[in-house]
């Protein structure tokens, strides 16, 4: 058993989720009971993840896709309205990491591919920013376009989609999980020979043939349900108490 207080004060901590400008806000987002025994985690706090935490007896559902974001309308109504009221009705807290579980060294999405790949010496996308967001590392040895593809698609449990360069190797790579398609003009700012995120747009084929970098796109969740593992984990390392991952399978 933990305290609600110091689960979210040593998760803020250990994320530096203050040193962040993010989309929503980080930590503790709805408050259920003072005291936690288990945690249930999941990518989404979609309704099926609320009802696995109901279902498990979770004091605490942990994801990295919460509530709150900008630009969202105030009224708690709806689909919303009806997540937000089962959480309130079991008491269950919800406590939500969005840029700080990507960009943790050793807890983040971007760590867990890295990981995953076998990536290494791993350096900023963005050598400007003092969280990095996005990431660069290396194979040991190139590969083709067509066995990367292959390679990434077994390693993440994903199909993934190839927009094709005109490079005939791959060792350098940039990444970042989820809905970074964009960042690929960084990625061939640092002359990486691919690039990797989850989501893929129209225009991303057009810019990976101009860019002459290859884009995988390895699916929004697929890239983003090992950092909210890893930080489950480490709760349960720390404070002692039970936690468990809830797959919700989504295929984008």
């Amino acid at each position: 058993m933990a305290k609600l207080t110091d689960i979210i004060a040593w998760c803020d901590q250990t994320l530096k989720a203050a040193e962040f400008k993010d989309y929503a806000p980080n930590g503790l987002q709805i408050e259920g009971r003072s005291e936690v025994n288990k945690i249930v985690c999941a990518v989404s706090a979609s309704q099926t993840a609320i009802e696995a935490a109901i279902a498990q007896g979770a004091d605490l559902l942990l994801v990295h896709h919460g509530y709150f974001w900008k630009g969202e309308a105030y009224p708690i109504t709806g689909m919303r309205g009806q997540r937000i009221k089962r959480l309130i009705q079991h008491d269950i807290s919800l406590v939500g990491y969005h840029l700080p579980l990507d960009s943790h060294p050793t807890l983040g999405n971007n760590a867990a591919i890295a990981d995953l790949l076998e990536l290494k010496s791993i350096e900023a996308l963005n050598p400007n920013e003092r969280h990095p967001i996005g990431n660069i590392g290396y194979l040991d040895a190139p590969m083709t376009p067509e066995d990367f593809q292959t390679y990434v698609s077994k390693r993440l449990g994903f199909n993934a989609v190839h927009l094709p360069a005109q490079k005939t190797h791959i060792q350098k790579i940039g990444f970042c999980t989820g809905g970074a398609q964009d960042f690929i003009h960084q990625a061939a700012a640092q002359d990486c020979d691919a690039y990797i995120s989850g989501e893929v747009s129209e225009r991303t084929f057009y810019e990976a043939e101009e860019l002459n970098v290859h884009y995988y796109a390895c699916g929004h969740h697929a890239t983003e349900r090992y950092g909210v593992q890893r930080l489950a984990q480490a709760l349960s390392d720390e404070f002692g108490i039970e936690t468990s991952y809830f797959e919700l399978n989504n295929p984008i």
